[in-house]
């Protein structure tokens, strides 16, 4: 932890987050110190302490192009409301507003001691037994946030389920439009076939929007227990099989350069997507009939995702390292999604 005579940490603005602090968290005493933590591809998050209490503090990254996807009022709001569930999530503790400390939106969250496992190395470090009761326990915790009724946790009203699939497709084929860096043919081939595939919502409940095992807090001492669930930034009420969807794409190496090629996710010694597919239907009790299309959607929005990364470093307007590999994914990730409904089509 930086020391504390620090005034400004990548983008953390420290005495006017002091004066926020003093007003809203009770909890706080004396002067604060940052760092920033690895491993955010999109939202700034970092660790930041008094010297007695911990907290994470996240706000939108610098010269963001997607606004959409930064969205902290609603990233606070369904951690504030998961409290009251069986899904594990930090403590909310505060919200900052564009006009407040930062110039920016951001929150404030409770530490969570836990073991964020990101490389390949750091899951091979396990035995295979606990590899896979880490993958089968992010799986089981998906299931039941997709049993969560919204309107018992305060969430109604938090998104609209009808025509979720429809949005999905537009808005990530409008993000792209956005950021891209580059033509790239396969991309406006992926997003006619899904809009010309786009089945019924499978059914309708809190979404994470991001769900891998990077973005969970394991338990130091036993990887199977799922401490907390995190970045929640683009979390609503939709279709609860984009979610699986997309957790079973980041199994693919294709995905490794977004996070400087070693992403654990796409480790071989992890059960199969077919398994973990298996495992979510059982506890979930949802029909994977139409997977190949929450597959491909998934690519498509991760390829997106990648390309706003990638034109961000380019703009100079990253922090922290491994972001030179990820605007190599986009093409071969686009690519994967279109042999996923080529796959759904025969």
């Amino acid at each position: 932890m930086t020391g504390a005579d620090q005034t400004t940490v990548d983008g953390l603005d420290l005495p006017a987050l002091e004066r926020f602090f003093s007003e809203h968290v009770p909890e706080f005493h004396g002067r604060l110190a940052a760092e920033l933590l690895q491993g955010g591809r999109s939202n700034l998050t970092y660790l930041v302490t008094d010297g007695q209490t911990r907290w994470v503090v996240r706000r939108p990254p610098l010269g963001g192009l997607t606004p959409s996807a930064h969205d902290m009022q609603r990233e606070y709001r369904v951690v504030a409301a998961l409290a009251a569930s069986d899904v594990p999530v930090a403590r909310a503790v505060a919200i900052g507003r564009a006009d407040d400390a930062l110039g920016v939106p951001f929150s404030v969250v409770e530490h969570v001691d836990g073991r964020v496992i990101r490389t390949v190395e750091q899951l091979h470090a396990l035995p295979d037994s606990e590899i896979a009761r880490c993958a089968y326990g992010l799986v089981d915790v998906l299931a039941r946030l997709h049993a969560v009724d919204p309107g018992a946790v305060g969430l109604t009203g938090f998104g609209r389920p009808q025509g979720y699939l429809t949005r999905q497709v537009q808005r990530w084929y409008d993000q792209w439009q956005r950021v891209r860096t580059r033509e790239l043919a396969d991309m406006e081939r992926l997003y006619a076939g899904l809009a010309a595939a786009c089945p019924a919502e499978s059914g309708a409940s809190i979404v994470h929007g991001d769900y891998r095992i990077d973005n969970a807090l394991l338990d130091l001492v036993d990887p199977g227990i799922v401490r907390a669930v995190v970045d929640w930034e683009m979390a609503t009420l939709g279709d609860p099989l984009a979610d699986l969807g997309l957790h079973l794409v980041y199994a693919d190496p294709v995905f490794a350069p977004v996070l400087s090629g070693s992403a654990a996710s796409t480790s071989d010694r992890l059960p199969s997507p077919a398994d973990l597919a298996q495992r979510y239907a059982e506890a979930s009790g949802r029909d994977l009939g139409d997977l190949g299309f929450y597959l491909a959607l998934g690519y498509f929005k991760i390829a997106v995702i990648a390309e706003g990364i990638h034109s961000r470093y380019r703009q100079g307007l990253t922090l922290g390292t491994g972001f030179d590999t990820v605007g190599q994914a986009v093409a071969p990730l686009t690519a994967a999604g279109l042999r996923a409904l080529t796959h759904l089509e025969t």
